[in-house]
């Protein structure tokens, strides 16, 4: 089973009401398919990814362009409608013997996203549920927004490879945070990283 990866959170900021954890600004990442094959989308044990409850119709209505690139298991589980997880307050993603998304397909060897291929080709509008965009970083609420920095063990390579890229975690999901809080958010929060010297 997986674990996430030991950090030690410093200090928060406080950008328009969401609270983020400053690892965000600091912590070297980028993702390193080629050695972790796509991990986050594997990983056994637990649930899937976290759902917002607005995103199940949107994910609907992909499923007939995705259905083409999937294993025969998953399109039983999507045609079945038994794709959707947990409450009706707090859905998640169905995974396969506990352990690909449901929404997995294998690219030499890597595991990707169906929903997120057929985005890129133009064939559909949703990329996939916000949860996975923005992975490493993790969104909890209380009374407002707070981003936190929670890495997997399977995330080594990816930190590795933000050190030599200079990337860190902000650079690394900027198109999820616009995606998320906007364009000026992002651009408040990489100010205050800049200020930072991070």
């Amino acid at each position: 089973m997986h674990q996430a990866y030991s950090l030690t959170l410093d200090a928060m900021i406080l950008i328009d009401s969401i609270l983020m954890d400053e690892a965000i600004i600091h912590e070297h990442f980028s993702c390193d398919l080629q050695a972790c094959k796509g991990a986050c989308c594997t990983l056994s044990g637990g649930e899937g990814a976290p759902l917002d409850a607005r995103e199940i119709p949107q994910i609907e209505e992909t499923i007939p362009f995705i259905l083409p690139y999937l294993t025969n298991e998953s399109k039983e589980v999507l045609q079945t409608k038994s794709w959707v997880g947990g409450t009706p307050e707090e859905p998640f993603v169905s995974c396969i013997d506990d352990a690909d998304c449901v929404f997995v397909y294998r690219e030499n060897g890597i595991a990707k996203c169906a929903m997120e291929k057929a985005f890129l080709e133009g064939k559909t509008s949703f990329r996939k549920p916000l949860s996975c965009h923005l992975f490493p970083i993790r969104v909890r609420n209380f009374g407002g927004d707070f981003l936190s920095f929670q890495p997997f063990d399977e995330c080594k390579p990816a930190m590795e490879h933000g050190k030599r890229q200079h990337a860190v975690v902000i650079d690394s999901v900027r198109e999820a945070l616009i995606r998320a809080y906007g364009q000026n958010w992002y651009e408040q929060a990489h100010e205050y990283m800049n200020q930072e010297g991070a």
